[in-house]
């Protein structure tokens, strides 16, 4: 509905329930006869007489009346819906879409995601636990958890936390094979490989202000993180893992870390992105601080240290 049919019903609607023209014109603050050529024009656009005119009053026809009622029902239906868009500015309500990272999400969210559906009994949460970098406003997500630097300027992140790579092996790769000092070390060794690592089959180190690219070789490579760990907790070889995906495996001690002085090239971060944050619904807000809550002593830093 344009403005002009807005104000031709408006007009409609103040007549009916003033009575007359010129009442009605009082009502909106306008002449009785731009009440008059609006009414004129809202019938010439129905192609029915809403009204029945005579020099004593102003009745409403049987359409009329009908056109009345459909309209306080739609009123009401808008009343509604802006009640009901207020109630999810106000308080976390409804369904919350969220794309999670495989692993990560699987090991750091998922576990907790239980604690945050009882903050919020009103709300519904539906989780997609992807490594796809999924659109959040092509594909209606209200938030992402995202590792590694940002990369859509259009979204609003937030920082939850740090991140750092590691190389690491199993007790029983290490205890049979030459010892780990050096960077260039590693070219005696086997390296299971990540091939969705950007610098592939490249790891970058440094020490002391110096840099070093090692060309690493190994048995096996696979684009899945799980299964780096797994080979490396076989024994299949050295890895090159980040701390929260390996902080178990080091805290119990089946991993251990080798090349500890030096710094290992990519660290990142944990954010929470969403499209926007103006006029932003509570349920998005929720999730946000949960995530900054909950993440705000990083579970796994205690595990690697």
């Amino acid at each position: 509905m344009n403005s002009d049919e807005a104000d031709q019903t408006e007009a409609f609607l103040a007549v009916v329930e003033s009575g007359s023209f010129s009442a009605a014109g009082r009502k909106l603050g306008r002449d009785g006869s731009v009440i008059s050529r609006r009414i004129a024009a809202l019938e010439a656009r129905l192609g029915i007489r809403l009204l029945e005119r005579s020099t004593r009053r102003v009745a409403p026809t049987e359409a009329g009346i009908r056109f009345r009622a459909r309209v306080h029902e739609a009123m009401d239906m808008m009343r509604a819906a802006e009640d009901e868009a207020r109630a999810m500015a106000a308080s976390p309500t409804g369904l919350l879409r969220v794309s999670l990272p495989l692993a990560f999400g699987r090991r750091w969210i998922s576990p907790r995601l239980p604690e945050f559906l009882a903050r919020y009994p009103a709300l519904r949460v539906e989780a997609t636990y992807t490594d796809r970098y999924v659109d959040l406003i092509a594909e209606g997500f209200d938030a992402a958890v995202r590792l590694g630097e940002m990369k859509d300027s259009r979204l609003i992140g937030r920082r939850i936390a740090a991140t750092r790579r590691l190389i690491c092996a199993a007790p029983s790769y290490l205890d049979q094979r030459p010892a780990l000092n050096e960077a260039e070390d590693l070219l005696r060794h086997d390296c299971i490989c990540f091939t969705r690592l950007t610098t592939h089959p490249v790891w970058h180190l440094q020490r002391n202000g110096k840099n070093r690219a090692v060309r690493i070789s190994g048995r096996l490579e696979t684009d899945d993180v799980e299964a780096v760990v797994h080979a490396a907790l076989a024994g299949m070889g050295v890895i090159m893992a980040t701390d929260w995906l390996v902080a178990r495996e080091l805290a119990d001690g089946r991993l251990i870390p080798v090349l500890t002085d030096w710094t290992v090239g990519g660290e990142a971060a944990v954010s929470v992105v969403r499209a926007s944050v103006q006029h932003e619904p509570a349920k998005s807000r929720a999730f946000v601080d949960w995530m900054v809550e909950i993440f705000a002593a990083v579970p796994w830093q205690e595990a690697v240290r």
